[in-house]
């Protein structure tokens, strides 16, 4: 009761506030989404998204020594494939020479201590630009899953630590576990996408990959909105996230990031395994935008955002802010 509580004793001087600080973070707690293309040498910026590229493998492993000497240990990988490698089915997907399977490889030589989490997804290698396979003018669930498998232990067998489904469809965590164990990679972990949102936020990430839904001579869906969730749904992403647990999931996830923090604490408080963060291409966008007209304070921002979403919940925060943010802090 005031006067004998005067809580802005606790904020005299940055000294004290540091000292009571509730939440804090270091590149410990950051994953760096990569985007890989085919070819020698080559970094194509991403005009969406500046300062971020999308790099041939070569140029790839030189930034992931990089990142771990930044102090970051994990990066969340994916890649655009030509357009004659896409079909129906995805069967690129889990080609042993495909670009994703070599960039494991290459980045678990390089680096043997970095955590290599490459997308489980059809998108990259659709036709269609969706995350499963079409048949009959929708995407075919189970069918959907059982090439997601084939993905994962391709992925497995090339050296990553965790596979990541990105994809939504019901019932494909159970299955890669069984799929994975079943195999002989029971130690491959799997971070679920749990809670994805049909969001507007992942504009500049479809433009990355060429990964959205596209027009074609066939009845197909225009959007992703039958397997990812509905923007106004709080509860749904709660037993979207204890189901992936059940099935297990060894990490879940939340994504879009900033304008979910909501959902974060929900699902934190819900579920006993870590709860990634995915800070999307749509916020990072939007902070770099604002910030080269000198509307924001880049840096300020940033690391204002990470605490935030560090405090609502997540255990890791998948952000394209990673290196940035690690060189700031390790100042």
């Amino acid at each position: 009761m005031f006067p004998i509580h005067r809580n802005r004793r606790l904020r005299t001087n940055e000294s004290i506030r540091s000292l009571v600080r509730e939440t804090t973070i270091s590149p410990n707690d950051f994953m760096f989404p990569m985007f890989i293309a085919e070819g020698k040498g080559v970094e194509v910026p991403l005009g969406s998204m500046p300062g971020l590229f999308r790099r041939s493998i070569d140029l790839t492993v030189k930034e992931v020594k990089e990142l771990w000497s930044l102090g970051i240990k994990a990066v969340n990988i994916y890649v655009k494939v030509d357009d004659s490698l896409k079909d129906n089915a995805g069967t690129e997907a889990w080609n042993k020479n495909g670009l994703m399977q070599q960039a494991i490889r290459a980045i678990k030589d390089a680096v043997p201590g970095m955590i290599v989490m490459p997308d489980v997804a059809l998108d990259p290698y659709s036709i269609y630009g969706h995350d499963g396979i079409i048949k009959n003018g929708d995407i075919a669930n189970d069918e959907t899953v059982e090439a997601l498998v084939k993905m994962a232990i391709s992925h497995a067998e090339a050296g990553a630590d965790f596979v990541a489904p990105s994809d939504m469809m019901d019932g494909r965590v159970i299955r890669l576990r069984e799929g994975l164990d079943t195999a002989g990679y029971q130690n491959v972990g799997i971070m679920s996408y749990s809670a994805k949102y049909a969001s507007s936020f992942y504009g500049p990430f479809r433009d990355a990959l060429d990964s959205a839904p596209k027009e074609s001579g066939i009845e197909i869906p225009k959007d992703k909105k039958t397997y990812q969730m509905d923007y106004a749904n709080r509860i749904e992403a709660i037993k979207e996230a204890l189901h992936d647990v059940e099935e297990g999931a060894d990490i879940v996830m939340v994504k879009p990031g900033m304008a979910y923090l909501d959902i974060v604490r929900e699902v934190k408080n819900a579920v006993n395994v870590p709860v990634a963060v995915y800070q999307v291409s749509g916020e990072y966008a939007m902070v770099k935008a604002a910030a080269e007209r000198g509307w924001l304070d880049h840096d300020r921002i940033m690391i204002e955002q990470l605490h935030c979403i560090k405090r609502a919940g997540a255990d890791i925060i998948s952000t394209y802010f990673a290196k940035e943010a690690a060189i700031l802090l390790n100042k």
